[in-house]
């Protein structure tokens, strides 16, 4: 049965419009992917499939997977957030903010080594503006504490050292099978030869009682009392080059 023709001369069949697509979305769906399979697991053919769209009108939300990758990198970074210092405890403060970033981490466990990677990629000036803003945070944290501003950047970069490596390490010490009830199988470490690892063996109950929270802990008191030790250290030398 043909449809009658409206005035204007369609036949009054409506056609269903999809809404736009933002840019929010497509990085969502990206990061999405990357959970459920891995960062291998991001084309821009498989997330046209995932969003219902041709891939080739991805390329306006990003100019290559390499970008994309820098845009979920810097969407997931927006969730770090440096609190403010309250009393001058900025060491409380450090404290917060490693939880947070491995609560992150935790998160997105496949993306860690791009959070660890893709900024140091890029010129430090080139990066997106959401994977300097923790930096530019971290900084002035430091620089109200009384560090000096070289102070500052070097208790940055160690800070950061820390976090990146101990959350590295952290996603590496899961056990392999966590059904099994002998600690050797669980972490796999009966495949190795006996003679040539005996200590690594006999630590595999430690191995397996690994306490990520505690170790992070553990960690932040040695760093954050380096770093106090070096501030103080500095403020010394500077008030006896003064007098």
């Amino acid at each position: 049965m043909e449809r009658t023709p409206e005035p204007d001369g369609t036949t009054g069949r409506r056609v269903r419009r999809r809404s736009p697509l933002a840019r929010q979305d497509v990085l969502d769906t990206a990061l999405r992917l990357i959970d459920d399979e891995g960062v291998d697991a991001l084309t821009m053919r498989r997330l046209g499939k995932e969003l219902d769209r041709d891939p080739m009108r991805l390329y306006r939300f990003a100019e290559s997977k390499e970008q994309l990758l820098d845009a979920v990198v810097e969407l997931v970074l927006a969730e770090l957030d440096v609190p403010a210092v309250v009393d001058g405890d900025w060491e409380a403060v450090l404290r917060r903010s490693a939880h947070a970033f491995r609560r992150l981490t935790l998160a997105h466990p496949h993306l860690v080594p791009l959070l660890v990677t893709r900024p140091l990629a890029t010129p430090l000036g080139l990066r997106p503006l959401g994977t300097l803003r923790p930096l530019e945070a971290m900084l002035e944290l430091f620089i109200g504490a009384g560090f000096d501003a070289r102070g500052a950047l070097h208790a940055y970069r160690l800070y950061m050292g820390f976090l990146q490596g101990h959350v590295l390490n952290e996603l590496q010490e899961r056990v392999h099978d966590p059904e099994e009830t002998d600690d050797l199988l669980r972490l796999g470490l009966h495949r190795l030869p006996p003679r040539e690892f005996p200590r690594l063996r006999s630590l595999a109950a430690e191995l397996a009682a690994y306490d990520g929270g505690q170790e992070l802990d553990e960690g932040l008191d040695a760093v954050i009392g380096g770093l106090r030790r070096q501030r103080d250290r500095h403020r010394t030398d500077g008030a006896a080059a003064c007098g």
